[in-house]
């Protein structure tokens, strides 16, 4: 992906992503900056790519009769992330970055508690059990790229290690080295890097 289109404006939106408003977040605490990007699978239905149900998970119109996970695990749910980022590489932005989205829940990095004060969340459309695509990849690389250029960005950790035992992504199928050199950014950026 061509990093040209990715500059993030006043209000802490990209452009170039496809914008979907969620009502899921919150003002930053008062001198809160994002120093954190947390990084997360998700697929609706479990195992399933494509579809409209991970945007409406976010925006609160997702129909929770249509599928027994839904029913079982998402009603009443109500969550966000600042990004997704499609198996074909596509962006969309539910939060602005600016604001504290609801993706880390209980999270501590670092012995600093409540990640969502100071975290921008990217979800990868993906599961633990199956490799993510090329394009994924590079429009990560570019988003990461960009929010280090506009943010005091210091880390990279997935969501499984600022909440383990709870929390499993991006997973073992996640390369964690390939985003290292993809970024081009330095090691200290990625604590939780895998060997």
């Amino acid at each position: 992906m061509n990093d040209a289109g990715l500059v993030l404006d006043d209000g802490g939106w990209l452009r170039g992503a496809r914008k979907l408003s969620s009502p899921n977040w919150e003002a930053r605490p008062d001198g809160a900056l994002p120093t954190l990007i947390v990084i997360h699978n998700i697929s609706l239905p479990p195992g399933e790519f494509g579809g409209d149900a991970i945007g409406e998970l976010f925006l609160n119109c997702l129909d929770c009769s249509t599928h027994p996970f839904y029913d079982e695990h998402l009603r009443g749910l109500r969550v966000s992330s600042h990004f997704l980022i499609r198996r074909d590489g596509a962006l969309e932005q539910f939060v602005s970055c600016d604001a504290r989205a609801w993706h880390a829940g209980a999270s501590n990095f670092f012995g600093r508690e409540r990640c969502n004060d100071f975290s921008i969340g990217i979800e990868l459309e993906g599961t633990d059990h199956v490799p993510f695509e090329a394009a994924q990849y590079e429009s990560l690389a570019a988003l990461v790229r960009a929010l280090v250029a506009h943010y005091p960005i210091e880390a990279l950790a997935g969501h499984a290690d600022i909440a383990p035992g709870r929390k499993t992504d991006p997973g073992p199928f996640f390369d964690w080295d390939r985003l290292t050199v993809e970024t081009a950014l330095a090691d200290r950026y990625f604590p939780y890097r895998r060997r």
